[in-house]
């Protein structure tokens, strides 16, 4: 265990780990970028994993894996490049397949820069949803839970929508050969940025953002985002984002508003 790391507590209620925002997180603004936060939480959480004893070896040998099917942030708070943070994650509860962890990101004075929750599913060697272990309930410290899994249902694209097209880029990839689903988030910011009215989404605060994860992008895909503005049904606008493979696959679906 890192120096600094806490170890999991409460049977492995949860987990703190020390993280320091590197120049290449940050934008042109010294601060770091969403998808660098989402990198922290999936970290975080097989940090946490490890220091109860399922580690990748552990999975391998059972023809296991977790991925991430939706998340929600809330950036609460500019982290600026160079801050020491305190990410500390937890298992909030599980459901069959499904896992939902809750993660806090604190700055060094320990206000709350961002909260999120993930949904995570186990698979087997096939890609199939598998039947979360019996054991991760007791050493995770998390109750069967009531929580409906995420989904961001959205209209079909209008017309009037932007599109923003691009290719998977090696550097997008994971170990598992798929796009990781941080990039997503990347892929959203630059359909933002590209968009005169929608580029202050990318920096505003406080900002909420779902997402929902539908298929994998591979090396080679060409993929095309279609964003447009839509009312979030409580006076307030707000943006959607549906991104398509070889436009035939939609691989991903978001909302982004301010406040």
């Amino acid at each position: 265990m890192s120096p600094g790391r806490q170890p999991a507590t409460e049977r492995g209620a949860e987990i703190t780990v020390p993280y320091r925002v590197r120049f290449d997180e940050c934008g042109p603004d010294a601060i770091a970028r969403t998808s660098a936060l989402l990198r922290y939480a999936q970290d975080a959480a097989w940090i946490h994993s490890e220091s109860l004893g399922f580690n990748r070896a552990w999975y391998d040998e059972r023809g296991i894996n977790w991925v991430v099917r939706a998340a929600e942030l809330s950036v609460e708070l500019p982290i600026p490049l160079g801050s020491d943070l305190a990410v500390t994650t937890r298992v909030i509860g599980f459901r069959r397949v499904w896992a939902r962890r809750r993660t806090e990101i604190r700055l060094p004075d320990g206000r709350l820069a961002m909260w999120g929750h993930t949904d995570w599913v186990t698979i087997d060697v096939n890609g199939r949803p598998t039947r979360v272990p019996g054991e991760f309930s007791v050493h995770f410290a998390a109750p069967e839970a009531t929580f409906v899994p995420g989904r961001v249902p959205l209209p079909p694209v209008p017309a009037t929508a932007a599109l923003h097209r691009g290719t998977v880029r090696p550097q997008d990839l994971d170990p598992m050969g798929h796009v990781n689903n941080a990039a997503y988030l990347d892929y959203l910011e630059e359909a933002l940025l590209a968009g005169p009215d929608s580029a202050r989404l990318v920096a505003a605060l406080p900002r909420r953002l779902r997402i929902e994860y539908l298929a994998s992008a591979a090396a080679g895909d060409e993929l095309t985002g279609a964003l447009w503005q839509r009312d979030e049904g409580d006076g307030e606008q707000g943006w959607a984002w549906q991104l398509e493979a070889d436009a035939s696959r939609t691989l991903a679906r978001a909302r982004i508003r301010a406040g």
